[in-house]
């Protein structure tokens, strides 16, 4: 995967990577923060997506596209789509421009809506990766778990840089019976979750 991104993929990952340096330093304004993973999270995300079972890959928490992209180079691999969540309008018109510019909107949807209630229509889920508002990390876990398929993987990003905000979702996960987890510093910290 990582030694054939197409030089589309690479230009919006880039293009995206700058707007978040940007933003970052607080020079630009007109969105609500990208908040976009690192790149090492990226490719960890890639390689996780890549083993996952049978079963539909869906993203909650879109923002720019940036995690997307390199979930789709899993898909690209696996020969399967990617579903992605964004409530903000601004983040989805963004989205939806990167998916295009960068030749992935034929295996990437998007659905401009709240998670928690579009994933009435997702079922067998193998892969989710979480990243949103951190005080809705265990609503969209418990949306998700009970339509996860046997051996999926959930990532949920900022375990460990936002583990105050996020003790409760971490106790609930750790505490589930059907689920194997585990936390790793990859980036700033991802819980891995692999339904039982």
């Amino acid at each position: 995967m990582f030694h054939q991104i197409p030089g589309e993929v690479l230009a919006c990952m880039r293009e995206l990577e700058q707007m978040d340096s940007i933003e970052r330093r607080g020079a630009m304004a007109h969105f609500d923060r990208l908040r976009q993973i690192p790149s090492g999270t990226g490719r960890f995300l890639a390689l996780i997506a890549a083993t996952a079972p049978e079963g539909e890959l869906i993203d909650i928490g879109t923002s720019g596209g940036y995690s997307a992209l390199w979930i789709s180079l899993a898909c690209r691999a696996l020969g399967r789509g990617l579903t992605t969540f964004e409530i903000a309008e601004e983040k989805v018109a963004l989205a939806t421009e990167t998916f295009r510019k960068a030749g992935v909107d034929d295996i990437v949807s998007i659905v401009s809506g709240d998670a928690r209630e579009e994933l009435g229509g997702q079922s067998d889920i193998a892969f989710c990766f979480l990243d949103v508002e951190k005080h809705f990390y265990e609503e969209c876990y418990e949306a998700v778990i009970p339509k996860m398929v046997s051996g999926g993987l959930l990532v949920a990003d900022n375990v460990i840089s936002h583990a105050g905000d996020l003790s409760g979702f971490l106790d609930r996960a750790e505490s589930d019976e059907r689920m194997d987890t585990m936390v790793t510093p990859v980036g700033e910290g991802v819980l891995l979750a692999r339904r039982i």
